[in-house]
């Protein structure tokens, strides 16, 4: 399949049923809190990625504007967000997704969006959309599962949808990866042109001619996550670190292993249990 007929299709992106089961009963309260709203919403990529496209388009005459959840929610009203939260809710976007195992993507990417904003803020680069561009970085991954199931069950096999490699396995096997996906669809969705190039340059930032602070950041993040969930070694480590992408940003492999919280995957500030 072509990018572009990838594109065109129509995607139920996932969303986590914890998170849509707190939502539901956080806006059924007679009034309702906004800040947990928030935290929640921030939790869920496919989520997010609705509401930032509901706040980017021209209902609101801001597009390419908004680049938070909690940017969004002060232009959505609370109907609205319960609507989409309903329309979440449904069987068709908690189906599973075939050759992704979701709690660990929802981890992964919640720990991402976590790291980005870290990193952002080392580099004085705006950390709502670093937040938000490491949580939804990886949802042209999803696309690509659900609109050619047949295609990369063969690739999932030889290597696996959060290895180091992944990204050049899949140009080398569909001509594009889930970066150029991920960009894509932001683009129809009118999110803010640094968020757009930020997804679509992540796996190889500063390469021909392209200099978006944020992929760097984007690309080092996943870097760190993807390595953590793979259990590299200290070894292992050193020898992947992109050391050109964290020269390029002023930052070595200890300044991005320092940003590595021991609660991520405990009960830290914003978890959300999965």
């Amino acid at each position: 399949m072509e990018l572009n007929a990838l594109l065109a299709m129509q995607f139920a992106l996932p969303s986590i049923p914890k998170v849509v089961a707190l939502l539901l009963s956080e806006l059924e309260r007679e009034e309702a809190d906004l800040r947990k709203i928030t935290q929640f919403i921030s939790t869920d990529p496919a989520l997010t990625t609705r509401v930032l496209e509901i706040a980017n388009s021209d209902l609101f005459k801001l597009p390419g504007r908004i680049n938070s959840v909690s940017e969004s929610l002060a232009l959505l009203g609370l109907k609205q967000v319960h609507a989409m939260v309903v329309a979440a809710a449904s069987g068709s976007s908690l189906r599973a997704v075939p050759g992704i195992h979701l709690q660990q993507f929802w981890r992964y990417s919640v720990n991402v969006a976590k790291l980005s904003r870290a990193l952002a803020g080392l580099v004085r680069l705006n950390q709502q959309a670093a937040y938000t561009c490491g949580l939804i970085h990886a949802i042209g991954e999803l696309a690509i599962h659900i609109g050619m199931p047949q295609e990369v069950v063969l690739l999932d096999r030889e290597v696996s949808s959060l290895d180091l490699g992944r990204a050049n396995a899949e140009r080398l096997a569909f001509g594009f990866c889930y970066a150029q996906v991920g960009a894509g669809l932001a683009k129809r969705w009118q999110y803010p042109q640094a968020m757009v190039d930020a997804l679509e340059h992540q796996y190889e930032p500063f390469e021909n001619k392209v200099y978006e602070p944020l992929a760097g950041v984007i690309h080092l993040a996943t870097w760190r996550i993807r390595a953590k969930e793979a259990g590299l070694s200290e070894r292992a480590l050193a020898v992947t670190f992109p050391g050109k992408v964290g020269e390029a940003l002023g930052l070595d492999i200890d300044m991005v292993l320092q940003q590595d919280p021991f609660d991520w995957l405990g009960q830290g500030s914003g978890h959300i249990p999965l």
